[in-house]
């Protein structure tokens, strides 16, 4: 091994998942009078992205699969008449939060079957336009959301590399195709085709709040999407949820919008992973800062990866993000 480390860089790793990956439902709360009847819950819980993020001693879930895989297992149930879709992320990536959100009124559409999303720690910027796709928002009073905005995160080093005496010489096929190089400077010409998509993007998700939430005043509109965070209490009060409450709260509108009087919660999740009660995600929790535990460095038993990117170990790209540690 070690003659082998001299010739390049050798990675290995140990892995520890079940045989059998399947998702498996568990009853985590038990309601008299349910009969068959269920109420589903799926939590979209860290960054949303389009891809895995390594996790010691196994690979992780790519989120928006894994959305995917839970709403076709209660699409495909009969018994289940409801989703609560459990919401604890600080965003994510644009096209990840607008897939995820895509499947989600997908599945309304096409089973009928209600969806009621409940804000939890944070759920804001891509957790929030997640939850634009439901038919009601509840929101803990103590929630962390809003944050409607887009952001695109640059670094440039020429600065530093100037100042050491490495000068950089890209050979590009146009003017702009090195655009947000962190080896280059923006000019005004690129920078003004960058916030040209930003503000697409930005425009995207301001139409979607704006069809979910028709009820907000327009002289409060403009205020309530220019990417400032609030509270789940605040949220309700300037119309971006419906009511303030907890899990038994939107469990009861869940019940309510599938005009059914009582019904079994359930959870979707992998084997091996325990699930005991109805707080249990069958995901890994974010840290208070809203990244999954360890940021951009993760040790994965005998491999270390290091990310690139500017916003926490994020790839390169456009964000709908909270990210209060970003600059």
């Amino acid at each position: 091994m070690l003659a082998l480390a001299g010739c390049g860089p050798v990675t290995f790793v140990v892995g520890l998942d079940p045989g059998d990956q399947k998702m498996t439902a568990t009853v985590v709360e038990r309601e008299r009078g349910a009969g068959r009847n269920r109420v589903a819950i799926i939590d979209v819980s860290g960054r949303i992205l389009n891809g895995r993020e390594l996790g010691l001693l196994r690979q992780g879930e790519n989120p928006v699969s894994e959305l995917h895989e839970r709403l076709r297992l209660a699409a495909n149930d009969p018994n289940v008449k409801a989703v609560i879709l459990r919401i604890n992320s600080p965003g994510g990536g644009v096209t990840a939060s607008d897939i995820m959100y895509r499947d989600i009124r997908r599945f309304r559409e096409q089973t009928g079957k209600p969806v009621v999303a409940l804000l939890m720690d944070v759920a804001a910027s891509g957790g929030y336009y997640v939850a634009c796709s439901t038919d009601h928002i509840v929101a803990y009073p103590t929630s962390v959301t809003g944050s409607i905005g887009v952001i695109l995160q640059t670094i440039s080093l020429q600065p530093a590399l100037n100042r050491i005496g490495i000068e950089t010489d890209a050979i590009v096929s146009g003017p702009n195709k090195d655009a947000g190089s962190f080896l280059s400077t923006l000019d005004p010409e690129e920078r003004a085709i960058l916030q040209g998509m930003v503000d697409d993007f930005y425009g995207r998700f301001v139409g979607i709040v704006r069809e979910a939430r028709p009820e907000i005043p327009e002289a409060d509109f403009a205020a309530v999407t220019d990417g400032r965070v609030m509270s789940g209490a605040d949220a309700v009060r300037l119309g971006l949820a419906d009511e303030t409450g907890d899990l038994f709260d939107a469990w009861t509108r869940a019940k309510e919008a599938a005009g059914i009087g009582a019904a079994d919660l359930v959870i979707y999740h992998r084997p091996l992973q325990y699930v005991g009660s109805p707080y249990a995600q069958a995901q890994a929790q974010p840290d208070p800062a809203g990244e999954p535990s360890g940021g951009g460095t993760q040790v994965n038993l005998a491999q270390i990866n290091l990310h690139g990117g500017g916003l926490g170990g994020l790839p390169d790209g456009f964000y709908y993000l909270w990210t209060p540690h970003g600059r």
